[in-house]
């Protein structure tokens, strides 16, 4: 593999790119660079929010394509690529069902910023992680000033088991994935890392041959389809794994970074 067969890198940031401590590794910068030196572009491809994602990543900011909201908004210095917005009347209903859930927390993913309705602190001690705009309101279902880009769970009982089931039968008319071991995403049936890959690959003519990408959680699959070259990482979700061309090192062990190494040498 050399720089000739890849044009276009796109990594999931929290369990991927990032380690347990939700960290960037140093190293991850020299080799950033190296990328950019020939003219490949990078992509954070992640459920996080963009205005996160943007400080996360604030060093090379404005050389990064941001796939945020699991997709649903893709921009590059402050340029919107792409936006796949879901219903408000939609995301409403789903607010209702989620108010049935016990130990759930929903937030409305909007352009502007975030929007929850209980500010206890365990939930936006979560929360914190993967929004930097986040507004506090009464009712969720007052909000109407913002384009909806996704809609969140936070479900500290464990999204796979305690409210995924309750929206798989959205999943004909909806994006609906389990993003986190606390974590479900609901979207536009359209919008998925995969489609954002769909977008810059015909926006930059790449192809999928020229194409590398890293993911672990389900969230992810969509966007491993889009690539030749398809990394799930060790600690991956085992479906992840299943897909996945390539296996990479842990988070943990900084696998991604290991991997962009060995095409930049």
């Amino acid at each position: 593999m050399t720089f000739s067969d890849i044009r276009l890198v796109a990594t999931d940031m929290d369990g991927t790119l990032l380690n347990s401590k939700h960290e960037i590794h140093e190293s991850f910068f020299p080799v950033f660079r190296k990328l950019r030196d020939h003219g490949i572009i990078f992509v954070a491809a992640s459920g996080r929010q963009y205005f996160n994602l943007a400080k996360t990543l604030d060093a090379v900011k404005e050389e990064v394509i941001f796939a945020a909201e699991n997709g649903s908004y893709v921009v590059c210095n402050d340029e919107e690529i792409h936006i796949q917005a879901v219903d408000q009347e939609i995301t409403h209903e789903l607010i209702r069902v989620a108010r049935k859930i016990k130990n759930t927390y929903p937030i409305i993913c909007g352009k502007k910023k975030a929007y929850v309705e209980n500010d206890d602190e365990e939930f936006i001690n979560h929360l914190k992680l993967y929004f930097e705009r986040y507004e506090v309101v009464e009712d969720l279902l007052e909000i109407r000033d913002d384009q909806f880009l996704k809609f969140t769970l936070c479900d500290l009982a464990g999204s796979e088991v305690n409210s995924y089931p309750h929206y798989k039968k959205y999943e004909n008319d909806l994006q609906v994935k389990v993003s986190g071991p606390i974590w479900l995403d609901i979207s536009h049936k359209k919008a998925n890392k995969g489609r954002a890959m769909e977008v810059l690959q015909e926006k930059f003519n790449i192809t999928a041959k020229q194409t590398m990408v890293f993911g672990d959680y389900l969230n992810d699959l969509e966007m491993l389809e889009k690539a030749h070259y398809s990394y799930a990482m060790a600690n991956a979700h085992p479906d992840i794994k299943k897909i996945a061309r390539f296996i990479a090192k842990s988070n943990d062990e900084n696998g991604v970074v290991e991997v962009l190494s060995e095409i930049t040498e």
